[in-house]
């Protein structure tokens, strides 16, 4: 057991969208060994009096969460160099021995996002892209037994934006969407008949498959452990090698 294991959270802060970043590290004791990020988080920000670890006053941490249950996808963020959600990453798997007896985690909000205050970044492009690309039914649709797996695959996808912050070619405002988008295409292109999705077709080429390197970076760091790669093939099937 590693209760009450000190750890130290060593935060990237920033007070709004303008001001420059800077790193605050507070400690925090862990109370069992499935400690993640976001319990330490919480712990800190449910202080009475909130101080750092040179004993200054801090304000609350700002970071995003809903479900912590690995579900919603609010609280990714960047967790020791990696993008990952909060909620998943467990303190005692995270950290390394740097001298005497600290534990370090650094915590840095999303790079490839506006940034809002602290852990909190600007994700709405994932949803302005979705509606760039219609991704939903215009009307009702039976799912072939054959495309089931496919489609539940493809609903797994959180939105949570860790596969973008992997990507080589994803930047906010560019032409591709990234793996982001992918599943959604892929999952209305596995319910919908060719008629039906003639116009879904045109923008998964322009803004997926045009865009993807193939890497496949996203798929070490999907929290949800999604083979891309699978939808990726499915997809551009449907697109483009069933169009006729």
């Amino acid at each position: 057991m590693s209760e009450n294991a000190r750890y130290i959270l060593k935060v990237l802060r920033r007070k709004d969208s303008e001001s420059e970043p800077y790193f605050q590290s507070f400690e925090y004791f862990a109370k069992t060994d499935g400690d993640t990020v976001a319990t330490a988080l919480r712990g800190i920000n449910a202080r009475t009096e909130i101080v750092d670890i040179d004993g200054n006053p801090a304000e609350k941490i700002e970071w995003e969460c809903s479900c912590l249950q690995k579900k919603c996808g609010a609280c990714a963020m960047i967790v020791n160099g990696t993008p990952k959600l909060a909620c998943d990453s467990v303190l005692m798997s995270l950290t390394k021995q740097k001298g005497g007896d600290d534990k370090i985690v650094t915590v840095e909000p999303l790079r490839k996002f506006p940034k809002v205050k602290d852990l909190v970044v600007d994700r709405s492009i994932l949803f302005e892209n979705l509606k760039t690309i219609r991704a939903w039914l215009e009307q009702d649709s039976t799912l072939k037994d054959k495309r089931r797996d496919l489609a539940y695959q493809a609903s797994e996808c959180l939105q949570c934006g860790c596969c973008l912050e992997i990507c080589p070619n994803f930047y906010v405002g560019g032409e591709f969407f990234g793996m982001s988008a992918i599943p959604v295409a892929t999952r209305l292109l596995a319910e919908t008949d060719l008629k039906e999705r003639k116009q879904l077709i045109s923008a998964y080429l322009e803004h997926g498959f045009a865009g993807c390197g193939k890497s496949l970076a996203c798929k070490d760091v999907c929290p949800k452990h999604i083979d891309t790669g699978y939808l990726l093939v499915k997809a551009n099937a449907l697109s483009l090698w069933r169009r006729k």
